[in-house]
């Protein structure tokens, strides 16, 4: 069960301008209200009508006793701009704005609420207060479609809750010959998200002072159920489960003000020789319960990871945009690659942390490449740990929010799938598909200098993270385009 991410609430609160009869904001957000229990969603009406500043601090006041952590401000007609920013800007959680549409043809005298019109001045408004609030495409619509609106961003408003309310823990000092998760993190306190950065010692010692704990024998008994046939080392998950006890006493100690946490930590090639194994499947496993485990002490990778967590409710992964398909595999597995482009296609893999959920047949195995740097490529024994298995097939988003080196926030998204192609490789990997992968790889990720690791969601959710990011202030997010969309720096005599 996944408990780090927000449990949202919504208020509606509806807003009237005071020469537009009250009673129609307040039928037809009744009416949102309906349509927005039919499809579950957490919605509470706030009973104030905002028609005049003064209504404000009631509609707060009312809000904070609801336990309401997420708005919606709802034009049922034209509604006073003023007051409605200042609502927005007053709440300190993330506000959606939505307008209602026209209903009927003989109602268009007494019955027609502008808000259609209402919400220009209200967007002007918001501007000149320099609030950012949620704008569903098409941000009118009568009460069943409105619903549908608010259901939009209940995923979007999970994650700048998340994001406001989380701790990054991070372990060691980012390797050497991985500058590229070596970004300022600076900009993570300005997104309100705190980091508690500890050493490869501090580590070290919660690992050994969790030693006999009482709860490593439940441990144990839950990774060898899970594991099942794949526990091809039981006498390795001693120190595996000693090892997720220590981080979880850490997690609960020093979350402090934080509602929820995740870690970034270093991994490899210390880490091996004191601990005695590879910590993979224990990132593993917390990943599955909502904790991400980042590896390589990727902090933004951690943050990404989580976003991807609030945005589908399922546990994400973090893996290397790693390699190309080689041509006979992809002529040998037509029939399940479809219309994709060998530029379409690439791998993705790490070591062994993607949860057991997302793999077919996840085993307990060994880190090769750590075995031939650490082993000589003998028999592996410190480096153990890992969990590999072929990524399950089905949705997925590949995305990423970094900061640069001059601070700024940039971030892309793209959607595609993992599909049912046995990669015939070793680590948690996958032969994942995205249209136009090979102009999205030159033109964004090389082109902005985007790191190897990529966040993964098992989920399309590309809608609820360009919203997140946008609302954040990123302004720079790169999305794959389709060949009738160039992007800037593609060279158009290009074959």
């Amino acid at each position: 069960m996944i408990n780090n991410i927000p449990k949202i609430v919504l208020g509606v609160v509806a807003v009237s301008r005071d020469c537009f009869p009250l009673e129609l904001s307040q039928r037809r957000r009744d009416k949102v209200y309906e349509e927005c229990q039919k499809l579950g969603l957490p919605v509470v009406v706030i009973k104030t009508i905002v028609e005049k500043e003064a209504d404000v601090q009631k509609a707060i006041e009312e809000i904070r006793a609801n336990g309401i952590n997420a708005l919606v401000v709802y034009l049922g007609n034209f509604g006073p701009e003023g007051p409605s920013s200042l609502l927005a800007q007053e709440f300190s959680g993330p506000v959606m704005f939505v307008a209602a549409a026209e209903e009927k043809a003989a109602n268009l005298i007494h019955g027609r609420g502008d808000a259609f019109c209402g919400l220009l001045s209200a967007s002007y408004n918001l501007g000149l207060r320099g609030v950012r609030v949620f704008l569903p495409e098409y941000p009118v619509g009568t009460p069943p479609e409105v619903a549908q609106k608010i259901a939009e961003f209940l995923p979007v408003a999970r994650i700048l809750v998340g994001l406001k309310n989380l701790k990054i823990f991070s372990f060691g000092p980012r390797p050497q010959d991985f500058f590229a998760c070596n970004a300022p993190i600076k900009p993570l306190f300005d997104l309100g998200v705190e980091i508690m950065e500890n050493s490869e010692l501090d580590l070290y010692e919660l690992y050994r002072q969790a030693e006999g704990e009482a709860r490593i024998k439940d441990v144990i008994q839950d990774m060898a159920q899970e594991l099942g046939p794949g526990n091809t080392y039981p006498d390795l998950l001693p120190k595996l489960a000693q090892y997720e006890v220590a981080l979880l006493n850490f997690f609960h100690h020093h979350l402090g003000r934080s509602q929820f946490g995740v870690f970034a930590n270093k991994c490899w090639p210390a880490f091996e020789s004191y601990f005695g194994f590879v910590p993979c499947y224990v990132n593993a496993r917390l990943a599955s319960r909502g904790i991400p485990v980042a590896c390589e002490v990727d902090i933004y990778g951690a943050l990404s990871e989580y976003m991807g967590l609030c945005a589908t409710q399922l546990p994400a992964t973090l893996l290397d945009i790693n390699n190309t398909v080689p041509q006979d595999m992809i002529e040998q597995a037509k029939d399940k690659i479809g219309d994709y482009k060998p530029t379409d296609l690439f791998m993705g893999f790490h070591c062994g942390n993607t949860p057991n959920c997302c793999l077919v047949n996840g085993t307990l195995k060994y880190q090769l490449i750590m075995n031939r740097l650490l082993e000589g490529g003998e028999e592996p024994d410190i480096t153990r740990g890992t969990l590999e298995g072929r990524l399950r097939p089905g949705e997925v988003t590949i995305f990423r929010l970094q900061a640069t080196a001059s601070m700024q926030l940039k971030a892309y998204i793209a959607e595609g799938q993992v599909l049912d192609v046995d990669p015939r490789s070793f680590g948690s990997i996958g032969v994942l598909a995205i249209k136009e992968m090979g102009r999205f790889y030159r033109h964004v990720l090389l082109e902005k200098r985007f790191p190897h690791h990529t966040a993964v969601a098992f989920k399309h959710c590309g809608g609820s993270l360009f919203s997140a990011f946008r609302l954040l202030g990123v302004e720079d997010i790169g999305v794959n385009q389709p060949l009738s969309l160039p992007y800037p720096s593609e060279n158009p005599f290009s074959s």
